[in-house]
């Protein structure tokens, strides 16, 4: 057998050791941003769930597997058993009529109660039933405020009965990509499983040094269609005028190369407008697809099969990579030291006869 060969077999079989390290579900997974995050960890997507077709497409170009689509017509019982749970799920306002009413005719209201109707019951039903070491939850930082706060509280209170400890902060994608992105992260961790006074989870992220740029992630070549048209130009200087004489802040982004941008949004492909490069000689430009890919963290390796259009939607609604992996391996690294306390209690229980 030739060297080559046997470098080969032995690639192969430590990826598969790797990727034994853990097992982890992908729910709301957009085009796989937490799952090359969890990946990275060594970790073993056995489930994804992604109801946009779009999506589907991108997810598949990029992994080889269909996710499946709207996760409210899955039955719980029929996903595979996971260690972490991983869902970037929509932000929704929850009923609080019914509960308001249950709680003045002084009955208890669970989370069945408080969330039917949101995609958060969702993963709140797959929780209960499989019941996973860990999870990590993903939002927008308005999360905290919406609904003058009744959301994130209904939220926390559904976790905790069904018995996780919870944890969570808000982040800055900044520290990995030249990009303006707070979002809120939500970990938990089994309280039947692992002991509340022996699960001590803190987000210590480190960041990347030295600090990204904008101009790191641009092309050297891009397509004049990416340039803006005199008309679109004019209307977003006019519109930027009208909301400045206003008193308001509306407009458009010009990003600086020698720091970071504003968030990317859903939207981008509508003007372009948040995130704007200026061009000599010529109108600003909006970023290309491959430019937003690298300013959410994704390798270039990363496939991009769907319309430019489509291509502004699935990065604007992903997650920055390399941030999630930071987060992917603090929670991995817990479950890990959890496991160990957890089976050494058990070995000084069997001892002593416990």
């Amino acid at each position: 057998m030739s060297d080559t060969a046997i470098k080969m077999i032995n690639d192969v079989a430590s990826i598969e050791m790797i990727r034994s390290r853990f097992t982890f579900i992908d729910l709301f997974a957009g085009i796989g941003g937490m799952r090359i995050a969890f990946e990275r960890s060594g970790g073993q997507c056995v489930y994804s769930s992604e109801w946009n077709r779009y999506s589907q497409q991108t997810y598949y170009a990029n992994f080889g597997e269909q996710p499946d689509g709207d996760i409210t017509k899955v039955n719980e019982a029929m996903i595979p058993e996971h260690d972490i749970l991983v869902a970037g799920f929509p932000c929704q306002p929850f009923s609080i009529a019914g509960v308001s009413k249950k709680q003045s005719l002084g009955r208890a209201t669970g989370f069945e109660d408080k969330t039917q109707g949101t995609l958060f019951f969702d993963v709140c039903r797959v929780l209960k039933a499989k019941r996973p070491k860990a999870f990590l939850l993903e939002n927008v930082k308005n999360l905290c405020s919406h609904d003058h706060g009744r959301t994130f509280q209904i939220i926390c209170e559904a976790l905790d009965e069904l018995d996780y400890e919870i944890f969570y902060q808000v982040l800055d994608g900044q520290m990995f990509v030249p990009q303006h992105r707070e979002r809120i992260l939500i970990v938990g961790f089994d309280r039947q499983r692992y002991l509340s006074r022996n699960i001590g989870f803190q987000f210590i992220i480190q960041p990347k040094f030295p600090k990204p740029l904008l101009k790191d992630i641009l092309e050297e070549e891009v397509e004049e269609k990416y340039t803006l048209s005199d008309k679109l130009w004019q209307y977003l200087q006019d519109y930027a005028a009208k909301h400045k004489a206003a008193g308001n802040g509306f407009g458009y982004g010009m990003a600086p190369l020698d720091g970071i941008s504003r968030t990317l949004s859903a939207r981008y492909y509508k003007d372009g407008s948040e995130i704007l490069i200026e061009q000599s000689g010529k109108n600003p430009r909006r970023l290309t697809p491959r430019e937003c890919a690298r300013l959410q963290g994704f390798p270039d390796t990363f496939q991009i099969p769907v319309s430019d259009t489509q291509a502004y939607r699935q990065f604007g609604n992903s997650v920055v990579v390399p941030l999630m992996s930071e987060v992917a391996e603090l929670i991995v690294q817990e479950t890990e030291r959890l496991d160990q306390v957890t089976d050494s209690l058990h070995t000084e229980g069997i001892a002593y006869g416990i």
